[in-house]
């Protein structure tokens, strides 16, 4: 397919996402979409910490996470004959897999139908992490650009001031994407800070989110006790983060079903991280049903 047809065609899934009378179903069956429907399955709140890690490898990308309530959604992208096209490794690039038809689009389909919100009620933005694998510069550019046509569902900064919306991107993978972001008088991204973006007077209107590997921080996987002066260490990094106003996320860490994961995922719970990464869907919105409280839980168990 050519760049110029792949351009017609999410031009065209977008105008059909903006049409009012349109529903949601009925918008993604116009455009083609392999991918079915999304539908509001459960009555129950959304999951404020359940992170889709490579979403993008799921059935559905995006409706899955969205119908076992996640709120944060992880797509990376490489630019590639001027598109952003979805995959995790160059090899897996597909001229139809670009950011607006895997997430832009239907997210601009999902909040119209919505009055305003991604999950139906719930104010709070679903975070999307766009984790760029090509030249970090270049394809910040790129995305900006890209973004500028969905900004009114977006969380933007202009006028040295914050504006909530839907849909918060934020930018992370290739560090060289951080300078012409903060150049910028008027974003519709924010940046993927890292651990030592604690240390700096950098505001959360710039970095609104500290990721970091697990593995980098931390010897304990999950088996056995968890070190004390690791748990004192994670609980200060997440004081620290949120002190901050800034959230953390750690990434690397097992996610093997069995105890091991499941004591982690208690541990994680229990230091109030705001965003636990997953590639199950189903066995993490299960497991915050149950202790997370924010998620309708009963709390974390003891540790």
């Amino acid at each position: 397919m050519s760049s110029l047809t792949t351009r017609r065609t999410a031009a065209a899934v977008l105008a059909g996402a903006l049409v009012g009378a349109a529903g949601w179903a009925s918008t993604l069956s116009a455009a083609g979409s392999p991918y079915g429907s999304h539908e509001a399955k459960r009555p129950e709140r959304p999951l404020r910490r359940a992170h889709a890690h490579n979403d993008y490898l799921h059935r559905r990308p995006l409706l899955d996470a969205l119908d076992h309530g996640f709120t944060s959604i992880e797509a990376d992208i490489h630019l590639v004959d001027g598109q952003l096209l979805v995959a995790h490794d160059p090899a897996e690039v597909d001229p139809e897999r670009t950011l607006e038809a895997l997430y832009l689009d239907p997210l601009a389909a999902l909040v119209r139908k919505n009055h305003g919100t991604v999950h139906p009620g719930h104010r709070r933005p679903l975070n999307l992490l766009v984790d760029i694998k090509t030249q970090g510069a270049a394809t910040y550019r790129e995305l900006h650009r890209r973004l500028h046509p969905y900004r009114r569902m977006l969380s933007t900064y202009g006028g040295g001031r914050v504006r909530l919306g839907a849909v918060t991107p934020v930018v992370s993978g290739d560090r060289s994407a951080r300078a012409p972001m903060e150049a910028q008088r008027t974003r519709y991204a924010f940046y993927d800070g890292r651990l030592p973006d604690l240390a700096t007077p950098v505001s959360a209107s710039f970095i609104p989110l500290i990721s970091s590997n697990w593995t980098e921080s931390f010897t304990w996987s999950g088996t056995g006790p968890f070190p004390r002066a690791e748990r004192d260490k994670l609980h200060a990094l997440v004081r620290s983060a949120h002190k901050r106003s800034q959230r953390m996320r750690f990434w690397g860490a097992t996610d093997t079903p069995g105890p091991a994961r499941d004591a982690l995922w208690h541990e994680l719970l229990a230091a109030r991280v705001d965003h636990i990464n997953t590639d199950d869907l189903d066995a993490l919105e299960t497991f915050l049903r149950t202790y997370d409280p924010e998620s309708g839980g009963k709390g974390p168990r003891a540790v």
